[in-house]
Formats: structure tokens, sequence, C-alpha cells
């Protein structure tokens, strides 16, 4: 979803919009959270560790009853500054051919369905968090869904779903090199606004590379059903 979707990563951008509009006292904690990004730079801390450490830092544990709200206005947010016209487009001509729309991601469930019901797509595959007693932890369950772990919950929702791989049509989209796993499961694999690393696999492949423009989706737009990886 993150840049192939939207124009920015939203994870962090996630995480400081709730906590400006919830709970502006964490913002003083900022500076733990750059300690910890230092730390997965030095390779001494992981990238599930950093993530769940920023969540309890400027999210905390949240109460499940109190989320709808705040998680629709998130994904307004999101759909009215932060995704990609040409996304839209393709989504809705992907859903035109036939195609089931699923978003695969490495961020967190709590707040990509919500995005993905503005987008008018009702399956997703993303990190899921712990919840206990009424809220919901800072702490992943399972696996953070990246790289070959990605391409692993895709196959297993799929089994979930009664679907064969081999008898379905799969198209893939992706900006990043973590993805190559995933992309290797479909039968039509789509770089799309790509880093250097990933365009050199792509024409190494022959992967078809895309590029949406970054212009933001005009507030007044109205979401066309349709994919993504």
């Amino acid at each position: 979803m993150d840049r192939t979707i939207t124009v920015h990563p939203t994870y962090a951008r996630f995480l400081l919009w709730m906590a400006l509009r919830h709970a502006p006292w964490r913002l003083v904690l900022l500076p733990l959270s750059l300690l910890a990004a230092i730390g997965y730079v030095l390779r001494l801390v992981s990238r599930d560790q950093l993530k769940q450490i920023n969540q309890r830092l400027l999210l905390g544990e949240l109460r499940v009853a109190w989320l709808a709200e705040p998680m629709a206005a998130h994904a307004e947010h999101v759909f009215a500054t932060n995704i990609r016209p040409g996304a839209l487009e393709r989504i809705a001509a992907d859903r035109a051919e036939g195609y089931r729309i699923v978003i695969a991601t490495a961020s967190y469930r709590l707040y990509v369905e919500a995005i993905a019901r503005r987008l008018g797509i009702d399956d997703v595959i993303a990190t899921d968090l712990v919840s206990s007693h009424g809220t919901v932890q800072p702490k992943i369950a399972g696996h953070n869904c990246y790289g070959i772990h990605k391409a692993e919950m895709i196959a297993a929702w799929m089994a979930e779903h009664g679907l064969d791989p081999a008898e379905c049509s799969i198209r893939c989209y992706s900006d990043h090199v973590s993805d190559i796993p995933m992309l290797e499961l479909a039968h039509e694999a789509f770089v799309t606004n790509a880093h250097m690393p990933m365009r050199i696999v792509a024409r190494e492949r022959g992967w078809p590379e895309i590029d949406w423009p970054g212009a933001l989706a005009p507030q007044h737009r109205v979401a066309q059903p349709g994919i993504t990886g």
C-alpha cells in the first residue's frame, strides 16, 4: 500500500496524526522514538521492535470500543491528502476485468482496514496487533507482514478462502525490493513508483514499470473499487 497506492509512507504519519489529535502530550516522547530509529540503523533493534516501540511511545494501548471513529477520520485524511489518482484508476480497471482486490501491506490492520473501505476494497492482509481485555496492545501478533512473511500470509489467505493459485490469475503491484517474494507469486508482476533497486530487478526479470503521478487525490473525488500489493 505505502508508496504504491499512497504517495507517502503511512505508518509514522498515522502515529503522529493520532498523537496530535488524541494524546498530544506523547509528542514529548519523540526523542526516544528517534533513539529507537538510530538503534534500527545500527541493527540493535529489529524492524518489528522499532514498530512496537514507536507505537508504545506515541499511542500506547487503545480501547477497541473507541477506535472506529478515529480510524474512519484518519482514513478520510489519507484519502484526501495521500492517494495516487493513478492507483485509483488502476484499481477500477482491474476490478472491471473481474479481479478480486486485496491490499497486502506491512502497515497495521488497525488503520489499513478503514483506508481500504474508503477505497472500496474489502480484503486486507496486514500486520496484526495483540488485543487483550478490550484494548489493542503495542505488540505485533504473529509476523510483520513484510518480505517473505507477506508472501506466506498471502498464500495462507488464499488457502483460507479456498483459492488455488494454479486456478487463479494473480496480479501484484509493489514499489520495493522487500516485496520480491510476493511478486514471484504473481502471474503478472508490476513495479510501481519504485526505488532504483526495485527498478533494477524489474529490468532483469522483465517486470513492467509503472509510474503514477504523485498528485494527490482531490477531496471531492469518489473512490473507485478496485487492486494492489
